[in-house]
């Protein structure tokens, strides 16, 4: 997510003080990203560090407004223009989680999938509530919501993928070697358990 660019594109409509620049990018993406105004003012310092925005009076509660520069234009401009790459998007956890989980010994992989399935169905139920009481008129807000619902309805085909693989891996996995024969007439033990039952 680019707060910089956000806070560029609320700028570039006009002078705006931190707590405004807060209210109005949570109000425009239905605070799916909600914001502390010590973000907000971070950021503007980096931007007035940067040349990108600058200072521009005070109102008579002591509110510094800011405004873009022509410098800041063209960096919005050129984000508009520029496509996201998915290199430059912050890691998926949940990739991250399965990818370990199907790695670590003891772990129920299948649990974790369905565990995230049923989050994510949840979620999904909740966007599209959303979408159906978000106002015609609130394009922002629409789009917002459209990408939150594919996004989870891509997660949850993911998720079938996932549990299909491992499924396929368990069904092909080699079965266990065999014991080696114990020398002193002694049954052997494998997990706690002998050959002819329970320890």
């Amino acid at each position: 997510m680019s707060i910089k660019h956000g806070l560029l594109a609320l700028l570039d409509q006009g002078p705006r003080y931190g707590y405004q620049l807060r209210a109005e990018f949570e109000s425009r993406t239905g605070s799916t990203w909600p914001l502390n105004v010590g973000q907000v003012y971070t950021t503007l310092g980096r931007l007035d560090r940067d040349g990108l925005a600058q200072p521009d009076g005070e109102d008579d509660e002591g509110h510094v407004f800011y405004r873009i520069t022509d410098a800041g234009r063209r960096e919005l401009h050129a984000w508009f223009d520029e496509p996201v790459s998915r290199a430059d998007r912050p890691r998926d956890e949940l990739a991250i989680k399965l990818a370990m989980a199907v790695t670590v010994p003891g772990v129920d992989v299948v649990a974790v999938v369905q565990h995230q399935r049923a989050h994510t169905l949840r979620m999904l139920q909740d966007y599209t509530r959303l979408k159906m009481r978000a106002a015609d008129d609130d394009l922002a807000w629409q789009l917002v919501l459209e990408n939150l619902v594919f996004q989870a309805e891509a997660e949850i085909r993911w998720l079938d993928h996932c549990e299909a693989r491992i499924a396929r891996r368990d069904l092909t996995a080699p079965a266990p070697a065999p014991l080696p024969a114990v020398s002193d007439g002694a049954p052997a033990v494998r997990g706690g358990r002998t050959r002819k039952g329970r320890r």
